[in-house]
């Protein structure tokens, strides 16, 4: 592994609906839930994660740049809600 690679800050975006919006996918999940005998969940939702990997670019800079994403590509502000954060290293 390179310097570079070495050098990686990882960001995590985790991406929701917001209350009050149909989570059609959620709903889907939680019938066939109980349809296949699991016991009863009282509530399901979905969410979608990106892990952000950016070489050689400090942690403050790659929180910016996943920040920027956010606003410019991975989600809606309408219906999102959104959490990012710096992943570890293992």
């Amino acid at each position: 592994m390179g310097r570079a690679a070495a050098r990686a800050s990882e960001i995590e975006v985790r991406i929701e609906l917001k209350p009050g919006v149909i989570d059609a996918e959620a709903e889907s999940v939680e019938k066939s839930l109980g349809l296949l005998g699991i016991a009863p969940v009282p509530h399901v939702s979905t969410a979608r994660v990106f892990v952000l990997r950016f070489p050689g670019v400090s942690g403050r800079d790659a929180r910016r740049l996943a920040e920027e994403a956010v606003e410019r590509l991975l989600a809606n502000p309408v219906i999102h809600r959104v959490h990012v954060r710096p992943l570890g290293r293992a």
